[in-house]
């Protein structure tokens, strides 16, 4: 897709996601959003596309660092409930709880029995998540092998991508079969009538930003609220003696 019919499309849902936000604001609706996926498939590039347009105080974007000593003796999932919405606000995670299921099964930082754990109770967690009137929508972004190896080879070559690199994310590619393995697993044991997985095919990241927008939206019941805008009051004149502009010791030089 070419960058001009992007932007173009892009705009449009970004005019809706404004929509969303007066709705949620007016409403007092609550909404999760659950980004996780393949490393480099654009988790981040997304929500970066989501969040350009609209508040932060409405839309929050959450992305966790690695668990404190205090918070890996909490129950698991207790740390992201502090992120969770009130009202008018929608969250959206880059990464999850599903930490559990990928990353953490893979590299082993977690036992066997404490993955057995989480799979039994993620569901029931998302049930009463929903059934508390929170509206919860779960997308895995997916990239094919030979992609991944192309964007983590951008990344090396491109300085303004270095801060992307880790060690734990360049260990996907040798372990991408392990990956494979445990993500096919993930999504068939905690996709539930109440709290589906929704695969997005992201090869072509254009593509993949906008189709997630339009479903994401599309999944959202939010109405278009009329917003009763403010008049722009006329200048009042400058008084007798106030000299215009402003006088500083210390001015930004203009060197563009």
């Amino acid at each position: 897709m070419k960058r001009k019919d992007f932007e173009a499309e892009l705009a449009k849902l970004q005019v809706e996601l404004v929509r969303l936000q007066t709705w949620v604001k007016e409403t007092g609706a609550r909404v999760i959003v659950i980004f996780e996926g393949r490393d480099t498939a654009g988790k981040g590039g997304v929500i970066s596309r989501i969040t350009e347009r609209t508040s932060p105080r409405v839309f929050r974007h959450v992305a966790l660092p690695a668990p404190t000593e205090r918070e890996k003796s909490q129950i698991y999932i207790q740390r992201y409930f502090a992120h969770f919405p009130a009202a008018g606000e929608i969250v959206l995670f880059d990464r999850s709880w599903y930490n559990r299921a990928g990353v953490e099964r893979v590299m082993g930082f977690c036992t066997q029995d404490e993955y057995d754990r989480f799979i039994r109770l993620a569901p029931p967690i998302e049930r009463l998540i929903v059934e508390n009137g929170i509206i919860l929508l779960k997308y895995f972004l997916d990239v094919s092998q030979e992609e991944q190896l192309r964007r983590f080879s951008d990344r090396i070559t491109n300085p303004v991508k270095h801060w992307k690199l880790s060690p734990m994310d360049t260990e996907s590619v040798r372990r991408w079969w392990d990956y494979t393995r445990a993500y096919q697993e993930m999504l068939r044991l905690t996709d539930t009538p109440h709290a589906p997985w929704y695969l997005v095919p992201a090869d072509s990241k254009r593509r993949a930003r906008l189709n997630l927008i339009a479903h994401m939206l599309s999944m959202i019941p939010y109405k278009k609220i009329k917003v009763d805008l403010p008049k722009v009051p006329k200048v009042e004149p400058r008084p007798k003696g106030m000299e215009e502009g402003l006088n500083a010791n210390h001015v930004v030089p203009q060197r563009y």
